[in-house]
């Protein structure tokens, strides 16, 4: 138990040092990241830079999973678009004990190993069949409840929501 407790701590204090939070107001209401840059550095500059840049305000969450995800990122719409800040995909960044192991977890969308771009996703429940397969770079800290809002949304046959939800605003939180 003690040996549980001492990597808990250690845990804890890796994951809270030097945390980045960044914002998303959405049409239906706002939703706090915090992100993890000892975890997944890239993902974060990617993420953070394209908050900080506008790229993400105005996009719409183009795929919804009842009990899976709900994702966004993708400026076409189509979840066949957008790219990273450095015009190219970048690598997968998996650290051990991060896992996808509740809901609320953020992490890179993507097409296979290391196609991470501008899309993301958001767990709606613990989903860990997607261990070592998507970067996880940071969690919902405010806002969970627009998450299950978006995630009981209607959708069509393609999980698109029927009705348009969208990214405002997204900026980081100083």
């Amino acid at each position: 138990m003690k040996k549980f407790l001492l990597v808990f701590l250690c845990l804890v204090g890796f994951l809270s040092a030097g945390d980045k939070k960044v914002v998303f107001e959405t049409n239906m209401g706002k939703i706090t990241f915090i992100l993890y840059p000892q975890i997944a550095p890239k993902a974060v500059e990617n993420f953070v830079t394209h908050a900080q840049n506008g790229y993400y305000d105005g996009v719409i969450f183009h795929r919804v999973i009842k009990n899976f995800m709900i994702q966004s990122g993708d400026p076409t719409g189509s979840g066949r678009g957008g790219e990273s800040i450095w015009k190219q995909d970048f690598e997968d960044e998996f650290k051990p004990g991060i896992v996808f192991d509740r809901a609320g977890i953020l992490a890179m969308a993507n097409r296979g190993r290391n196609t991470n771009g501008s899309q993301f996703f958001i767990t709606t429940k613990p989903t860990p069949w997607l261990n070592g397969r998507h970067t996880i770079f940071g969690e919902v800290e405010e806002g969970y409840e627009v998450i299950e809002e978006i995630e009981n949304t209607k959708t069509d046959s393609r999980d698109k929501p029927t009705k348009e939800i969208k990214i405002l605003r997204a900026y980081l939180q100083e």
